[in-house]
């Protein structure tokens, strides 16, 4: 039975990877990052070659601002996109996280997880939906998670929609937080949270924090939608034919960073859900986060290239992040975070 349900795991990994590289599964909704734009600094006041981009992130020192979100794991094709970006974030001092870890957990093969070995020294993520824990997870298999791949921190994730929209999926969502509060309270690693693309807004950021939990991934709306990407597998009608009313379902991304701003919220914030470039990254950060992460902007080239061409993906990101902060005339992350020179123009 076990054996069986494993295979089917895996046949979902493969079909998820499959549609994402495939199908037009981006959300309607745009990422809202494009309301903001820098006003010029045409006095920098300072050398380009002495833009420091370093920060830290769960007390480990990181190379640059950025997260290789969470995006695969339990297949043949999953262990080689998810070793080859480890690689590429290694050698640039990403963090990264690997993909839902519960076919891992199902079968006991971590071997698609496993990227210590290639990544030794950067932050790495373990990775459980947060709904597991409704059915039959608690601390002992998120500690379990942890240990597999020696990671730093663990992310359980919230899907509720997807899981609405997916074939096989799991829809009770009922009394998370407390369950979320003890893996926070019990587990050795800091435990972040992180949606799949529809956006925690500032309030569910307040109540997240105040539970215990270390860092959130706001994973906005104006990326890939998860409901879309559950239509291109339903055979079910009334789901196939309700995905289309939420083409444009979610908070964006920015729309969730000036939430959480205005929340007050203190802790560390990832922004992720559609950000494609360093210009993007820079206005995420300028809007509060501490990291930005990439997930299907990476994915295409970790499938069908070369490491180099991988790399070149990563250094352009780095790039444009530079560029921009000496545009504005800062020289190091903090000094971006306050930057007061990101503007929302009024007509828009």
């Amino acid at each position: 039975m076990s054996s069986m349900k494993d295979n089917q795991t895996q046949k979902r990994k493969n079909e998820h990877i499959d549609i994402c590289l495939t199908e037009p599964v981006e959300n309607l909704l745009t990422t809202g990052l494009e309301n903001y734009h820098f006003h010029h600094n045409p006095i920098p006041e300072l050398d380009f070659n002495a833009i420091n981009i370093d920060t830290t992130f769960l007390g480990k020192e990181i190379k640059a601002p950025f997260l290789v979100s969470s995006m695969t794991g339990g297949t043949e094709k999953a262990k080689r996109i998810n070793e080859k970006l480890a690689e590429i974030a290694e050698t640039k001092g990403w963090a990264i996280g690997v993909g839902s870890m519960r076919a891992a957990l199902e079968s006991g093969n971590a071997a698609s997880y496993r990227i210590r070995k290639i990544a030794p020294t950067i932050p790495i993520l373990a990775n459980i939906g947060a709904v597991q824990l409704n059915y039959g997870y608690g601390v002992e298999e998120c500690k379990r998670a942890v240990d597999m791949i020696e990671a730093d921190g663990l992310v359980l994730h919230l899907n509720s929609l997807q899981e609405v929209f997916q074939p096989e999926g799991d829809t009770d969502f009922s009394n998370l937080l407390n369950k979320i509060e003890q893996v926070a309270s019990n587990v050795s690693v800091p435990v972040g949270i992180k949606e799949v693309g529809m956006g925690i807004n500032g309030l569910a950021a307040k109540r997240l924090v105040e539970i215990g939990v270390s860092f959130i991934d706001v994973a906005g709306a104006g990326g890939t939608s998860w409901i879309q990407v559950e239509k291109y597998r339903n055979k079910d009608r009334i789901r196939y034919e309700a995905a289309k009313a939420f083409q444009g379902w979610g908070t964006p991304t920015a729309n969730c960073l000036e939430e959480l701003k205005e929340q007050g919220v203190s802790t560390t914030v990832i922004a992720s859900g559609g950000v494609t470039n360093g210009v993007e990254a820079a206005k995420a950060i300028g809007l509060g986060a501490h990291l930005v992460g990439f997930g299907r902007t990476l994915l295409p080239r970790a499938v069908q290239s070369e490491q180099s061409d991988i790399l070149d993906q990563f250094d352009l990101i780095e790039f444009e992040l530079k560029a921009t902060m000496f545009g504005v005339g800062v020289s190091t992350i903090n000094e971006l975070r306050n930057t007061q020179l990101l503007k929302k123009p009024k007509h828009l």
